[in-house]
């Protein structure tokens, strides 16, 4: 993983202009399978880096940053000029989600697949398969087999 002097991890959206950087190391990185990911992401799985929300800065390009709400639990944010995905906050967990693109310095190392009930892409990678998400996070954590 390749922070930079201050400890960080640095990214942007597709054009540029929305910067944002990570502090430290998430809490957790996988796979998203459920609707809502594959639909925003235009993807048959999502990859995810979990943050706490205060490890996450807009540095550049605030006022560019748009934000989608569908539901309470995901606000999806977004830059208007390209239109590049950026970052989901999840307000009731204190956590944001950073897609793994929007950081290359850092190696994603992916740990779970979460939602895979919903999945239209089987994967074979050994990984833990949720049917929905872990207990700790609110689901049911029943696992699935590959």
């Amino acid at each position: 993983m390749a922070q930079d002097e201050a400890g960080l991890y640095r990214g942007s959206c597709f054009c540029g202009t929305v910067e944002i950087a990570a502090k430290g190391a998430p809490f957790a990185m996988g796979y998203c399978h459920c609707q809502d990911c594959r639909h925003w992401s235009a993807a048959p799985v999502n990859a995810f880096m979990l943050w706490g929300r205060d490890a996450v800065q807009v540095t550049k390009g605030g006022d560019q940053l748009a934000t989608y709400i569908k539901t309470d639990a995901s606000h999806s944010m977004y830059c208007t000029g390209c239109g590049g995905h950026v970052m989901t906050d999840h307000p009731e967990g204190d956590f944001t989600d950073v897609y793994a693109a929007i950081l290359p310095g850092l190696d994603f190392r992916p740990e779970v697949h979460v939602n895979y009930a919903s999945s239209v892409l089987l994967v074979r990678d050994g990984l833990p398969k949720f049917r929905d998400v872990p207990a700790e996070m609110g689901g049911s954590g029943e696992l699935m087999e590959e």
